[in-house]
């Protein structure tokens, strides 16, 4: 099976992406009947308790290959600006993702410095187009999309994020995305302003209805789904240490059978 090709063809429809952060997350997502999966460099990190940022690219697609191994859906990556500055470290990114197992990546144009955040426009369009260029010459399908950080990083700007955008579809990117942005008008907006496929990082106030009609084609949680387990770790944690009760592991909870059934179960 082409899974490049398998993931390609979802774009035809609105479809959601669950981010994993690990194998048993890979595992238990891929057991619910999603189709593809994405990984996040977020919740990666987290998971080795570390911050967003710091997982070196090597550590990166390791990680990435642990995912692909653990499920037999395609799996699309998260490698944030991917192997380095340069238009030609956008191209390596691409190679060592195909050679991972991937079925896509996305590479953004966030540079990793606080003090300038985002890559000026001609080098982030370079970036895309080598990128781009490598991901045709790869021997099998891949889907690369290209991303603009602008709302992610203080930069609010919708006209200069669609200017991106249009640029980087132009520059040959399969897919566009624009995290950050936190309404429908504006995910409308986006949509309208490009012809291919749109992924939209989901907020609370979204719908996967509402976003589909709003044209977006793929939707992904990003670090989401590893903050909410965090989550119900801590309010565990803490009823055991300030209350000294154990109503969390009530019967709603996933139980140790399920869990053991669930990962005796082969999944790649």
């Amino acid at each position: 099976m082409d899974k490049g090709k398998t993931f390609r063809d979802l774009h035809a429809e609105t479809f959601v992406i669950p981010n994993p952060w690990d194998v048993g997350s890979a595992k238990l997502l891929s057991s619910m009947g999603f189709k593809a999966l994405a990984t996040t460099s977020a919740g990666h990190a987290f998971s080795r308790g570390l911050p967003d940022g710091s997982i070196t690219f090597e550590a990166m697609i390791q990680h990435c290959r642990e995912i692909v191994a653990a499920t037999a859906l395609p799996v699309s990556a998260d490698l944030e600006k991917g192997k380095g500055d340069s238009a030609e470290s956008a191209a390596e990114t691409i190679f060592a993702a195909e050679a991972a197992g991937l079925a896509g990546c996305s590479i953004e144009d966030h540079t990793g410095d606080a003090d300038k955040p985002i890559y000026d426009f001609s080098q982030a369009v370079e970036r895309v187009a080598a990128a781009a260029e490598a991901a045709r010459a790869l021997k099998r399908d891949f889907v690369f999309t290209a991303r603009a950080e602008n709302f992610l990083h203080g930069r609010a700007d919708l006209d200069d994020t669609i200017r991106r955008l249009q640029a980087y579809e132009k520059a040959g990117a399969d897919v566009l995305y624009a995290p950050g942005i936190a309404d429908v008008a504006s995910v409308r907006a986006v949509c309208q302003a490009v012809t291919r496929p749109v992924n939209v990082l989901a907020v609370p106030d979204f719908t996967v209805p509402a976003l589909a009609q709003a044209g977006a084609k793929r939707i992904s949680v990003g670090s989401q789904l590893a903050c909410a387990a965090f989550s119900a770790l801590e309010r565990a944690g803490r009823e055991l240490l300030d209350v000294g009760s154990f109503t969390f592991n009530r019967a709603n909870t996933m139980t140790f059978r399920r869990l053991n059934e669930l990962f005796s179960t082969e999944q790649g």
